[in-house]
C-alpha cells in the first residue's frame, strides 16, 4: 500500500482517470469522471474496466468513512453495464453503504450520466482490516 492516506482526493490511481470526489460523507460518496478519449475502448465508448474503477473508488470511499482508523479491501465486486457512454460524457458514481458489522461491509453504486440516465450498477463486499492487525 504506496499511498495511506485517508481521503480519497489523495488516490494517485484516481487522479490518473481524472476522478473527482464531489462528496464524502458518512456512509456515502459521489465521484464523477468525464468520459475523455483516454477512457474509450476499441468500440470508441467508455472502456468497463474505467467504469469499473470509478465505481470501485466511490465504494472504497463511501465504506473508508465508516471505519475511522481502520482501512478495508474488496472481498468480492461485481458490475452490470446497462448502456454506452460517450466521450464527453460525465459518469458520476453514487456509492452507499447498506451493511456494516465488525468484520465486513456492503456497498452498492449507482452509476448515471450526468443527465441522471442509469448506466450501470455495482456492488462489492468489503473485509475490514483494523489498524492492529496492519502493525
Amino acid at each position: 500500500m504506496a499511498n495511506n492516506s485517508d481521503h480519497p482526493a489523495e488516490d494517485a490511481f484516481c487522479e490518473t482517470l481524472d476522478v473527482v470526489f464531489q462528496e464524502v460523507s458518512e456512509g456515502s460518496a459521489i465521484a464523477k469522471m468525464t468520459v475523455t478519449e483516454e477512457h474509450l475502448n476499441f468500440g470508441g465508448v467508455l472502456h468497463g474496466g474505467a467504469a469499473f474503477s470509478l465505481a470501485d473508488a466511490a465504494a472504497g470511499a463511501a465504506m473508508q468513512s465508516v471505519l475511522d482508523e481502520d482501512i478495508s479491501t474488496a472481498l468480492e465486486a461485481n458490475i452490470s453495464f446497462l448502456s454506452a457512454v460517450d466521450p464527453g460524457q460525465d459518469i458520476v458514481a453514487k456509492a452507499d453503504v447498506t451493511h456494516k458489522s465488525r468484520k465486513t461491509g456492503e456497498v452498492t453504486v449507482t452509476l448515471e450520466t450526468g443527465d441522471g440516465e442509469s448506466v450501470g450498477s455495482y456492488r462489492a463486499r468489503a473485509y475490514r482490516i483494523t489498524s492492529s492487525q496492519r502493525e
